[in-house]
């Protein structure tokens, strides 16, 4: 078994004790009405994305999400949130720097041996959930996982069917499809992005992902016999329709949004296994980005 599968069937466990632990980290992360921006890049963008939709939709404050090299330096902020797996990503740790002293900050990282420790006045370590892959999987679900938690929004059932997600079988003719396209509404447009990174990373599959609602303006265009269409959430009424006329494969999100993507996580490693890939040496990439000057 691959280090990618080892650490993807480990999350319902590192969910738990994520939910477990919010409370104690309470004073490092975003209070109610503070203005905040929460940044990361790769993944961490996409969880970004998924966490600041989620925190304004609870009523809790002003948020945005930004890549951390993309971060609006004009605008102010409360508190920067930046979530960095290795906490050595070059874009982060250069964010934190210019914001110390000015901006206060929460680094959430799986390694406090890194120079994220003195990069952020808080930080958050989710050591339990740290990987050995280059494919992230279950440090930014563990994550997600310990923000939700702490804004009131994790319950046991998403740990339920997380475990529904490792244990049923993936849609027959799913792993043949030579096209995926994921979409989501509201927080769950970050996990359709992420969707579509994990299966380009460990895959190298045609992937693309969209709001559910713009999907119908264009991108459906390439849907046919031979894609698949994935939805995180709830659709929107007649889509799954319009999918299905096309000749495209449906897939229906009946799980907690955060599980169906366990289930895209598990759909990338079939489908490098099929194509004789290793989603442990993806392509051209490396654990952390590290720029050199």
């Amino acid at each position: 078994m691959t280090h990618v599968e080892n650490e993807l069937n480990s999350q319902p466990e590192c969910w738990t004790r994520a939910a477990e632990q919010a409370a104690g980290h309470r004073q490092a992360l975003p209070r109610a009405g503070e203005r905040v921006a929460v940044v990361g890049c790769g993944t961490s963008y996409f969880m970004a994305q998924a966490v600041a939709a989620l925190r304004e939709g609870a009523g809790q404050g002003e948020t945005d999400a930004f890549a951390a090299s993309e971060f609006p330096h004009g605008r102010s902020y409360d508190r920067v949130v930046a979530l960095t797996r290795s906490g050595t990503t070059t874009e982060v740790l250069e964010l934190l720097g210019e914001l110390a002293g000015r901006t206060r900050t929460t680094a959430i990282t799986a390694d406090p041996r890194t120079p994220v420790m003195d990069a952020a006045d808080d930080l958050v370590v989710l050591d339990f959930a740290d990987e050995r892959s280059v494919v992230q999987t279950r440090f930014a679900t563990t994550a997600l996982t310990l923000l939700r938690a702490h804004l009131g929004l994790h319950t046991d059932a998403v740990v339920a069917d997380a475990r529904t997600a490792l244990a049923t079988p993936l849609p027959e003719g799913l792993v043949e499809c030579r096209q995926f396209t994921f979409l989501g509404r509201g927080w769950t447009v970050g996990l359709a992005s992420e969707a579509g990174l994990k299966m380009r990373e460990a895959s190298l599959s045609w992937t693309e992902a969209y709001p559910a609602m713009e999907y119908r303006h264009g991108p459906i265009s390439v849907t046919c016999e031979g894609t698949a269409t994935w939805m995180l959430g709830t659709a929107p009424d007649g889509l799954s329709a319009q999918v299905r006329a096309t000749g495209g494969m449906w897939i229906e999100g009946e799980l907690d949004p955060l599980a169906e993507l366990v289930r895209v996580q598990r759909l990338a490693v079939a489908v490098a296994a099929a194509r004789g890939l290793d989603p442990d040496r993806p392509r051209h990439l490396t654990r952390s980005v590290i720029l050199t000057p």
